[in-house]
């Protein structure tokens, strides 16, 4: 391979609760958040779901109950970060392939609104039709910006009327 021509994704977005929390919420109700609509299995997706441990699958389940992986686990540690493998190429199909896989890193910092959430999509050019996927999560999705401030509103939702932390 090249050296990419395919440049690294990033997001951010802030959450009003602590780092903890964040994390817990981000890990532990990925499938209350992540939009239904961005799927790959053949039926409506009825959960996301993110194994809690290094190894762990990251998955879709459909309405039908068949799952479709996504990747896996690569790096877990609460409540500050989280790497996983994105085996979703760009003809939006699962390659088993790990050496095809890109990573997504997902960082949790104190900051003076309650937690700063960065997000880095790197290694793309691995990605069959890398470049695809890439153009299609920036200018059809919103990019990964957009995803983290849905997760940011919707954790912050679910906290109203829990205890403030």
């Amino acid at each position: 391979m090249s050296t990419s021509a395919v440049p690294l994704l990033q997001g951010s977005a802030s959450v009003a609760m602590p780092v903890d929390r964040a994390f817990a919420f981000f890990t532990e109700s990925f499938g209350s958040w992540w939009p239904a609509a961005y799927h790959i299995g053949q039926s409506e997706m009825a959960d996301a779901i993110l194994e809690p441990r290094v190894g762990g699958r990251w998955y879709e389940r459909g309405v039908d109950g068949v799952e479709c992986d996504w990747g896996r686990v690569l790096v877990w540690e609460p409540p500050y970060r989280l790497v996983v493998t994105w085996q979703i190429n760009g003809h939006w199909q699962f390659d088993p392939d790990p050496a095809h896989a890109s990573e997504v890193e997902i960082r949790f910092a104190a900051d003076d609104y309650g937690t700063a959430v960065t997000l880095e999509h790197r290694h793309l050019d691995r990605l069959v039709a890398g470049a695809d996927l890439a153009r299609t999560i920036t200018e059809q999705g919103g990019g990964w910006s957009t995803l983290l401030r849905l997760f940011a509103t919707n954790a912050e939702s679910a906290s109203v009327g829990g205890d403030p932390a």
